[in-house]
Formats: structure tokens, sequence, C-alpha cells
């Protein structure tokens, strides 16, 4: 519990978060009895919060991106958002999806949060690219949007990118399908503000 505070409410994490402090059934009966009073949540079957508490409302749901990356822990993989919401992360798109759909080099599992899923898709490497950086979610937008709104994504990835995020891009392109090949080498030799207008 010391570690769950120390954290922050908010946090999530599954049993292997703990497994310096213990072996895995100490930590699983432990977490178990947390969740049985009340001072932590179980989410779904290994994956536990300790939520954020907002005095009208009480226990709020957990990000789908702290989801994900505690899911990516447990399975020691990585993790990219993709599709609309990596679209809506870049701000090309105004809809905040129910699904939050992420790809990843570990298993799939799918968490249902309420009305919200977090959907983890196991990827081959050529999906993920630079998986977890700005570049990452700037490849899975412009796959999400496609061919037609490549030139919104330049734009708006071009402002957005720090420079590191752009060396990412420029040494990663190579992996992107053709067709992406010339737009992402556009936003990593972009200067900000170059693609305006």
């Amino acid at each position: 519990m010391r570690r769950a505070r120390a954290g922050g409410r908010g946090g999530v994490f599954t049993p292997r978060d703990f497994l310096d402090v213990a072996a895995r059934a100490a930590v699983d009966q432990a977490l178990s009895r947390l969740a049985k009073t009340g001072k932590l949540r179980r989410l779904a079957r290994g994956l536990y919060d300790f939520p954020k508490v907002h005095p009208k409302l009480g226990p709020l749901s957990p990000t789908p991106d702290d989801v994900a990356q505690a899911l990516a822990r447990e399975t020691d993989s990585q993790v990219q958002i993709a599709g609309a919401r990596a679209a809506n992360a870049l701000g090309l798109s105004t809809q905040v999806p129910a699904k939050s759909t992420y790809l990843t080099d570990g298993p799939s599992r799918r968490v249902v949060l309420g009305k919200r899923v977090v959907d983890l898709r196991h990827a081959s490497p050529k999906h993920l690219i630079a998986p977890g950086s700005p570049a990452g979610t700037v490849v899975q937008a412009l796959r999400h949007v496609g061919q037609v709104r490549a030139a919104d994504v330049a734009q708006v990835a071009a402002r957005r990118l720090s420079a590191s995020d752009k060396k990412t891009l420029a040494s990663t392109a190579v992996q992107a399908p053709a067709w992406m090949r010339p737009t992402l080498v556009l936003i990593a030799n972009a200067a900000s503000g170059d693609l305006d207008g």
C-alpha cells in the first residue's frame, strides 16, 4: 500500500510491479486483500488501481494510457496508441473514441472499464514503428487517416514534434509502408512552422 500511495492516486499496476517486494503468491494475496477492503480497486484479473476520487462523482476511471502501460509492464512488452486514438492525440480529430486501441509486441488483451474499452492487439514489428514515442503516434495517426489526409498529419506533426522526435521519425521512416515514407521524411526535415499555409 505504501508503494501505491507513493505513486499517487490514479496509479495502475499489476502483481509484477511488486515482485521485488515479495513472491508472486504473497503479492497476489496482498493485492486481493487490499481490493476487498476497498483500499485498492480491482479493474480486471491481475490489474488494480489506486483510484483518484472526485468529491461528487466518487472513484474515477484510470486513463487508458495508464492501463495499457501497466499491462505492457506485466508482460515486459511495448505499446503504441493506434487508430482513432492516435489521430485524436495529435489533434487531427476531436472525437474521443470509446475504445482505446494499442498495438503491442506482447499478447493481445482487452479490458473493459465501465463504458470504455482498452484493447491491446498483438502486432508484428513492421506495424510497431518507434513504439511508445510521439514519432510512433504520428505513424499510427497517418496509418489511420490514410493518404488522403497525409498533408494534415504532416502540418500538425511538424509543429508538435521535438527535434529528437523528428530524428526518431527520420531513422524509422524506412520501416513504414512506401506510401507513408515521403510524408514522414517531410515531417522529419521540417523546422517548426515550415509546413504552415
